[in-house]
């Protein structure tokens, strides 16, 4: 078993190093995940502990790239609620953050955090030491990382905040420093305590190295703004850790020469419609690994002008059996690609 953990990993490495072009991710039904609320604590240990089980137990069954995980299944709210963000908690969704400021003028209230004194920060790190302490050895995934400026604007009531760029850029810029600061701290304790290598907050790859995050505000504001306001700590950050694999749900198309211009980018993962995540495997397929919401279509990977996409095909199956099967087909599918 740890022999084929070793050996998937340096599957993925390659992958990065362009030298495999594609890999195979298929999904197992794990159960309803309980949502990532405190009173949940004990639930969400219990739900990810069955899960990694899961997968490790049928690695030898499924002949994916997919390597177990442990992993301590937040939202977006954690970083913004260490800064002073109220949580809302909604009967059946994710928590999400409530605006803690609305001016330039209540900037002043935004006090920078104690990491080891910032109780959304320490629940994630009891939740994460519990796990491992379960599971020794076994991969950790992030907790769910958004960028600095993703961060600033939860902050920040988001009709002022976009405002704000306008008006007073200097304050929003000041907020944005230091979730970029507390990110950098949060992180270097995080690898230093969990590993380097790990599994993405989202979607769910293995990363042998640098960091992974969400960037969705950049649907919201101008490719100017997006290089005034998130390209330069995104940079930051990516230097810092030496690479970084970014996620994208908003309607960003406007951005993607931005995209293209994040330092050592290895993967991108943008979550919209068919036809506009096959545009974005071939803007990318020079650039970084790619993880789109839809598969790329097999015409768009064969073509001669696309050598050298790379490419993780995902799937979902509802047992074991069913995702040894949809193994074996995706299989046949990058042989006759290769």
């Amino acid at each position: 078993m740890h022999e084929i953990i070793e050996k998937r990993k340096q599957k993925w490495i390659d992958f990065y190093d362009g030298k495999v072009n594609s890999l195979v991710l298929i999904a197992l039904d794990c159960g309803k995940r309980p949502w990532p609320w405190p009173e949940n604590k004990t639930q969400r240990i219990e739900y990810a502990l069955n899960a990694y089980n899961l997968y490790l137990d049928s690695i030898e069954k499924i002949d994916d790239d997919r390597i177990p995980c442990i992993f301590p299944n937040t939202g977006t709210e954690i970083f913004a609620r260490a800064f002073g963000c109220g949580v809302h908690y909604p009967e059946n969704d994710m928590p999400f953050a409530l605006p803690y400021i609305r001016d330039s003028r209540e900037l002043a209230k935004v006090k920078y955090p104690d990491l080891m004194n910032s109780t959304p920060i320490t629940e994630v790190i009891e939740i994460a030491d519990k796990l491992r302490d379960s599971a020794p050895g076994a991969l950790m995934q992030l907790p769910d990382i958004q960028s600095p400026l993703d961060i600033a604007a939860l902050i920040w009531h988001k009709e002022d905040f976009l405002a704000a760029m306008h008006d007073d850029p200097e304050a929003v810029k000041e907020l944005i420093a230091m979730t970029e600061k507390f990110l950098g701290e949060f992180l270097d304790f995080w690898f230093g305590r969990y590993g380097r290598d790990f599994i993405a907050h989202y979607p769910d790859y293995y990363m042998p190295y640098g960091i992974t995050m969400s960037e969705d505000e950049a649907g919201a504001i101008s490719p100017e703004m997006f290089r005034e306001f998130s390209l330069d700590s995104i940079n930051r950050l990516s230097d810092r850790y030496g690479r970084i694999g970014v996620h994208c749900c908003a309607n960003s198309m406007h951005q993607w020469e931005n995209f293209k211009s994040i330092k050592n980018l290895k993967l991108l993962n943008i979550v919209q419609k068919h036809e506009i995540c096959q545009k974005a495997y071939v803007y990318f397929k020079d650039i970084c690994g790619q993880m789109h919401t839809e598969n790329v279509d097999g015409d768009v990977f064969g073509k001669p002008e696309n050598r050298g996409m790379r490419v993780i095909i995902q799937d979902t199956a509802d047992n074991v059996g069913a995702a040894a099967e949809k193994a074996k087909a995706w299989r046949a599918w990058q042989e006759k690609f290769i």
